[in-house]
């Protein structure tokens, strides 16, 4: 059924679907129904492709045409797993978050971003096979039927970027609706939440944003919604019943930090009811080493990558361990003197002289990452 959009300036990214211009549609996918409504659904001109073939009308090499690339949306099959633990590494904390992949790459644009050294190609793609998904979603939850499942489809993509064409969020809400042992996490950078108005989602689904300083989000992140857009979409879902998460992640030093996450924290508490927020995480800027000149070749005009940083652990450039603690600290005092008592503040792929430093305990006195948050969204 066809979604009706709201009014928003002509200048505004809270819609990054918009940037979309181009749909190519996989053969062997175009006769499903699900297919034929996102082509209804969307309008655009369409042409089909064999599942070997790539995308027309995208110039260049690989990242040079990566804006380019995120005009075009291929509709095709997932041919692998879409469902996985979360490659989280042993070295850091992990908060054992099941990823369900939806597709590969978004429409909008963080300088930061993981997938451009991640992804070798520059169109969108999303896997319209969906009734491959809810079966192995299916055989999951039918596998350990006493396990609590936390799971999110934020890995690859946008969780809801793309919504407004595709419509997935709906048929998510309503999947997860029934299941008892588990929660979705949906979580996105825009602020499209028009699929999401009355569903009957019993609590199962949990909408998240991403948010940073407005420094940040204005000069790195590329065609997203606004922190005022975001967050008025949050209070949204909150009227829904739905309950909230939100991720500082990535935490970035740059000048006038700590003001910039002041003012974010204070205008975040000032729209938002903290008694429905389930879990708020915390996680410094890192990266995959080949993300640099990627980054710095594409965005000439950002400083992120040209700070002070040591090799992690994990073998990805992060702060030094002193000023991850510094940022670390400012951010977890601002947010504490606010946040209700049931909500999880954690760290996103910390060690643990990080949780015990910043936050004076260590998980194991917390019974773990995994059961904090368990119990914070289980409220």
């Amino acid at each position: 059924m066809p979604t009706t959009r709201t009014s928003t300036p002509s200048n505004s990214w809270a819609d990054p679907s918009r940037f979309v211009r181009f749909l190519h549609v996989e053969e062997s996918c175009l006769d499903l129904p699900y297919t034929r409504e996102i082509i209804a659904r969307s309008g655009l001109p369409y042409d089909v492709l064999s599942h070997k073939d790539e995308p027309s009308g995208i110039s260049g090499q690989y990242p040079t045409n990566l804006t380019q690339g995120k005009q075009h949306l291929l509709l095709t099959r997932n041919r692998g797993q879409f469902f996985k633990p979360c490659p989280g590494t042993p070295e850091y904390r992990c908060c054992d978050y099941q990823v369900l992949n939806i597709g590969m790459n978004c429409p909008m644009d963080c300088v930061y971003c993981i997938l451009q050294a991640y992804l070798n190609q520059p169109w969108l793609s999303f896997f319209v096979n969906v009734d491959d998904l809810f079966h192995e979603l299916d055989q999951s939850f039918a596998r350990d039927p006493e396990r609590f499942i936390r799971i999110g489809t934020g890995e690859f993509t946008d969780s809801m970027a793309l919504d407004r064409l595709t419509g997935l969020s709906s048929k998510l809400v309503s999947y997860m609706a029934r299941q008892p042992r588990g929660v979705i996490e949906l979580k996105s950078k825009s602020a499209v939440i028009e699929n999401l108005k009355g569903l009957d989602h019993q609590g199962r689904t949990v909408m998240a944003w991403s948010l940073n300083a407005t420094a940040i989000m204005g000069r790195e992140e590329l065609r997203t919604a606004s922190l005022d857009e975001r967050l008025a979409a949050a209070r949204q879902c909150a009227d829904w019943g739905y309950k909230l998460a939100f991720h500082f992640d990535p935490i970035i030093d740059h000048p006038g930090w700590r003001e910039g996450y002041r003012t974010t924290i204070a205008r975040l508490f000032e729209m938002v009811p903290a008694d429905q927020i389930a879990w708020i995480s915390l996680g410094g800027l890192r990266y995959l080493p080949a993300l640099k000149s990627i980054g710095t070749s594409r965005f000439p005009g950002s400083t992120i990558f040209y700070q002070e940083f040591i090799e992690g652990l994990d073998h990805k450039p992060r702060y030094f361990r002193e000023r991850r603690v510094e940022l670390y600290q400012h951010i977890y005092g601002l947010l504490k003197e606010r946040a209700h008592d049931r909500t999880c503040i954690y760290f996103c792929m910390e060690s643990d002289e990080i949780w015990q430093s910043v936050m004076g305990f260590s998980l194991e006195e917390q019974g773990g990452l995994a059961k904090m948050l368990d119990q914070a969204v289980r409220f």
